[in-house]
């Protein structure tokens, strides 16, 4: 299933990096999950008729796409950082691995991704594309609110939890 691939790559790296963007960038994609099965309820618009293995239909409302709107989240927001934001300390200064290869993976996957939930019968191309458009809007506003401001309050919060970290662990 990809939201557990993508889940659990963003789990690995909010980890590895101990960075307050990244927590702040998944914190952004759970809220684009969140708004949208929001969104969905209100709009109450039925997927597509698929029969799926064993005859079961999905039951469940389709307008906007979940997955496409959570996935180009990601196709926007990893660009934006690679290209605007300094590099983490965590991670390696080559740009190439930092700056490029984010986004070489993340925006063909996020819209083959996308594009799958049509091709498998789970969404419409409208329902795929208003989740999408919705995915890349937040994106867009989530990462200029974190370049307006929101960086200055991470940059605390990671400094404040380093520290409380190295103290646990007894690294000074």
């Amino acid at each position: 299933q990809t939201n557990f691939v993508v889940t659990g790559l963003s789990a690995a790296f909010l980890l590895y990096t101990r960075s307050a963007g990244v927590l702040y960038f998944t914190l952004g994609a759970l809220l684009c999950s969140a708004t949208v099965k929001l969104i969905k309820r209100a709009i109450r618009q039925p997927r597509p008729v698929v029969e799926h293995a064993a005859g079961k239909r999905k039951v469940s409302y389709g307008m906007p796409s979940t997955h496409s709107a959570t996935i180009i989240y990601y196709a926007t927001y990893i660009p934006l950082a690679c290209a605007k934001l300094p590099i983490h300390p965590s991670l390696p200064a080559n740009s190439f691995v930092t700056r490029v290869l984010p986004v070489l993976i993340a925006v063909p996957y996020g819209y083959v991704i996308a594009a799958s939930r049509v091709w498998l019968g789970h969404h419409t191309w409208k329902q795929v594309v208003v989740g999408g458009s919705y995915g890349a809007a937040l994106a867009a506003v989530w990462f200029e609110l974190w370049i307006r401001g929101g960086h200055a309050y991470g940059q605390v919060l990671e400094r404040e939890a380093n520290g409380y970290i190295d103290q646990i662990f007894g690294r000074a």
